[in-house]
Formats: C-alpha cells, structure tokens, sequence
C-alpha cells in the first residue's frame, strides 16, 4: 500500500502550524497530545507503514518528548494480505501492545481507478450508472474550487450535514487551513456540484503520491432528486484519473455493510456502488515506554469513552 496521506511532511507541516506539534522519525512521524492532569504526553501515530518504522530511533524520540507511548493507530494495511501478517510481527517482536480503542476507520472502500472509464462505470452498480446521466441530463454541472468563496460553499454544506446528520466536526479554521496550505502545494481540491447555480454537494479532497483521499463532504436538501452527490462521486474518480491517481482511497465505511442498523450503513453503501473493494484493516498497537502512566491514562480514558456514550 502506499503510504498514507496522514503520513506525509506536508500533512506534518499543518499539524504544526495549526498547534499539534508534529514530530517526524525517518519515514514516519506522529504528533503529540498533553495527557490531562500530568506533564505527559502520548504520540498518535495513524495509518503508519509498520515496515518503515525505526523502533530505536522512535523510542529515543518519545523519551525526549515526554511521551508515555506512541499508539499506531489502524495501520494502513489490510487484516486479509499477508503483510498484516509481517506487521503484525513487526510490532510483536518489538514489544507492542494491541491498543484498547481504534480512532480511525477500521473499514473502507477503495476503488481501482487506473481502469477505463469504460470500465468503471460497467463495474458501477447500476443505479448509480443511470443517476449520474439523469444528473448530467438535467443540467448539474461541477466545479473546482479557486478561492475562499468557493471554500466557504464548501463549510455550509458540510456543516450543515453535521447538523443533520449528528456528527462532529472541528470548527471552521481547521479546514481552511487546510484549504490554504494544501492548495498551495497542489494536494487538495473541493469539487462542488450545482444546479442553476444552487450548491448540491461539496467535496474536499487529497492527493498524494498517485491515491485520492475522500475525508470530507456535504451535501444539500435542496434538488436531492438530482442526486448531486452521485454525479459528485464520477466527478471526482475523473479528476483522479487525470492527476494520475491509480486509487480512489474513501477513507471510511461501516463495520458490515451488510448491517443496515449500522449509523455507517448508508454512506457505505453509497461508496460500494462505485465498484470499489470493501477492506478491513488491521489492529491498531500501542508502543508503550512509559507502563505505569500509560496503564492510569488507559482506564481515565475508558471511563471518559463510557461517559461520553451515555452522554450522547
């Protein structure tokens, strides 16, 4: 697998500069979070290629950082290949630990998007192949986005969809941010569809090393029968297509996608209908240097994920 998006200096860069310090070791890097009620820390670690890890070099580092543990948080590589085999012997050999609790999506969708658009779109369910032309059809066009006004059409859809929807999501500073720094190093677009000029669906997007990222979206109430997010998703597998991408990388599914109980189950199958590969990754690890501390911010934070559940 290539390597993460979350992985990359660039993304690094924006930690730092937007207040999480990064810390980078070799090929890999994680950031740093304060440990309430102490003077520690803890290193999270996400979607990191365990093969390039430098255990000694990573050790010193926390040491020097005043980090309890470094968490590898889902490990960008697949529970079904047999380099989750290989990776899991990686963090064994060196002393890690399985992590009590996943951040990241367990489970996604990628597509392979180095085929024709011939085809992709006979591997498209066809509900989604006849939606895409009724959108087409009935006029919605898209547009890359070049400026803040085009980012701010962006924020009201995706917050608005948090609203909705009830999910969280950090304020509004963080994704221009993101927007600004990213754009400027050719690693980001938002693609917006609209109808008459009224905004259907808004996606903000990463490249990196040949993968398109899906990690944000919204979408409107408005024309909903014009089904702008569909014609949205053949939008954006064509932008990669032409910046060379070989994979549309969704970010996140449900756990089982065929559990229609599952809050995740309607974007999951939204993503499925493209044809994509639905995949499990493997376990997430932690790397603990510090026990005693680490053991007291495990069952704080247990306690806290419980609260936070009754709560919601």
């Amino acid at each position: 697998m290539s390597r993460h998006v979350v992985q990359s200096p660039q993304w690094g860069d924006f930690k730092t500069q937007y207040g999480t310090q990064a810390v980078r070791i070799g090929e890999i890097q994680y950031t740093k979070h304060h440990i309430p009620f102490t003077d520690k820390f803890y290193g999270y670690c996400p979607k990191v290629d365990p093969t390039l890890i430098d255990f000694e070099k990573l050790h010193k580092s926390l040491e020097e950082n005043n980090c309890v543990n470094a968490n590898f948080d889902v490990p960008n590589v697949a529970a079904d290949i047999q380099e989750a085999q290989k990776a899991k012997e990686i963090f064994e050999k060196n002393g890690c630990v399985l992590s009590p609790k996943d951040q990241f999506a367990k489970s996604n969708v990628l597509l392979d998007i180095s085929k024709s658009e011939e085809e992709l779109l006979a591997n498209m369910h066809n509900k989604h192949r006849y939606n895409i032309k009724y959108a087409q059809k009935q006029g919605v066009v898209v547009k890359d986005a070049q400026n803040l006004q085009d980012f701010d059409v962006f924020w009201d859809l995706y917050e608005s969809t948090s609203v909705r929807q009830k999910y969280y999501i950090r304020p509004k500073n963080y994704y221009r941010s993101i927007w600004e720094m990213f754009k400027s190093r050719n690693m980001v677009h938002i693609l917006t569809t609209y109808y008459q000029d009224v905004p259907l669906a808004s996606w903000l997007l990463f490249v990196y090393e040949n993968v398109l990222y899906y990690p944000y979206g919204g979408s409107s109430e408005q024309h909903k029968n014009l089904h702008g997010s569909t014609y949205l998703g053949w939008e954006t597998i064509l932008l990669g297509k032409k910046l060379d991408c070989h994979t549309f990388d969704m970010w996140g599914a449900g756990q089982d996608p065929t559990d229609k109980n599952d809050p995740w189950s309607g974007f999951t199958n939204f993503k499925l209908k493209y044809g994509g590969k639905y995949i499990t990754y493997m376990d997430s690890y932690d790397y603990v240097v510090n026990s005693s501390v680490y053991k007291m911010f495990g069952v704080a934070n247990e306690f806290r994920w419980k609260v936070l559940k009754l709560i919601k």
